[in-house]
């Protein structure tokens, strides 16, 4: 039988966005680990389009002792990717490009073996790629960027698989995707994501952060737990490439995108759904991810959502539309699975 929303979190009183105290108390424990002495996150829920709670668990910077809040920003990591796809839909929306052009179209003298792979291929993760990742040298200390990416890639001879054949998750894929909205807008990936989706939704606070070019404001800074203790591993040497993971954001600026999702401004419905339609593969497999979204089911629920994780960082944004419900998980912790807190407060409200 089909789930239901417990009757015990309907018809709540909510004054300011503040927690039924019985909501409350479930989600605090929950997050009980952390506490004035450890990083944490930043949680929110919102149903019919209303916050219904929100709170701040543990340290944003544990060595100043600030606190983890709503307003605090974290780095999505892979939760940009929703981002990266969204520029390529509007440039697409923009009569800019085709989601059938060519990686040749945009860089001239890439490799013969990447010369066709489509811009849709890319953002499905069907492009057979190399993982960038892979070919970074072991002495390498300087942070790549995204140009980099292409370099490596450039330097190679092969591809996994015929393109559009399989599915396999793709960092690489989504550097490339920034480059090309760099080519096609004349902007850097980041003034575009400013001046196309973050100011129109006033998303103020939010960034695809360059070190020594923008600031992250109210920024919580990734840790590791190791053995007993918490140590500072807020960066790596692939955290500034932008397109696959370099958005900073928070909680409360999420909702701002989030109602973009549901009610679009910037593009219209029927375009933005495109984003939501999974992939067939020519063998007829269906894989479940659109562009930039990840769409398998939880509990017989569809659900449209993305993680994140990286150095320092684990994050959850979870849809379940036909419920209302939006789950927002955002850590600063590494390997602390966000997804698996985030369904924990999903159960709070689907009957198992």
């Amino acid at each position: 039988m089909k789930k239901t929303v417990l009757f015990v979190l309907l018809g709540l009183i909510l004054i300011s966005c503040t927690a039924h105290p019985t909501l409350e108390m479930k989600i605090d424990s929950i997050f009980s680990e952390f506490n004035k002495s450890t990083p944490g996150a930043s949680v929110l829920v919102v149903q019919n389009n209303k916050i219904i709670f929100e709170k701040g668990y543990g340290l944003a910077n544990i060595e100043q002792a600030i606190p983890n809040e709503s307003k605090t920003n974290f780095r999505l990591a892979s939760i940009t990717k929703q981002f990266t796809a969204f520029s390529i839909l509007l440039l697409e929306n923009d009569g800019k490009l085709s989601f059938d052009d060519s990686l040749e179209k945009y860089f001239p003298n890439f490799p013969e073996y990447g010369k066709n792979i489509t811009i849709k291929q890319v953002l499905q993760h069907t492009s057979g790629l190399l993982a960038y990742e892979d070919y970074i040298d072991d002495t390498v200390t300087v942070q790549l960027k995204d140009k980099d990416v292409l370099n490596i890639l450039m330097k190679q001879d092969s591809k996994y698989f015929q393109p559009g054949t399989e599915h396999r998750y793709s960092n690489s894929g989504y550097a490339v995707l920034a480059l090309i909205v760099e080519k096609i807008s004349g902007k850097t990936f980041a003034e575009f994501l400013k001046e196309r989706i973050f100011l129109p939704l006033k998303m103020n606070n939010s960034v695809a952060f360059e070190n020594g070019i923008s600031e992250v404001q109210n920024r919580a800074f990734g840790y590791a737990k190791i053995d007993s203790e918490f140590v500072f591993t807020d960066q790596s040497v692939t955290s500034a490439v932008l397109g696959d993971g370099g958005i900073y954001s928070s909680t409360l600026e999420m909702v701002k995108w989030n109602n973009e999702i549901d009610s679009p401004t910037l593009i219209s419905k029927e375009k933005f759904s495109k984003a939501f339609e999974k992939l067939v593969l020519p063998n007829g497999e269906v894989v479940n991810y659109g562009f930039g979204w990840r769409l398998d089911p939880y509990k017989n629920y569809e659900r449209p959502y993305h993680t994140g994780s990286t150095s320092g960082f684990s994050n959850m944004f979870m849809k379940i539309p036909e419920l209302d419900l939006v789950f927002i998980v955002l850590m600063n912790v590494r390997d602390y699975d966000a997804k698996n807190y985030a369904e924990k407060i999903a159960d709070l409200f689907i009957e198992n």
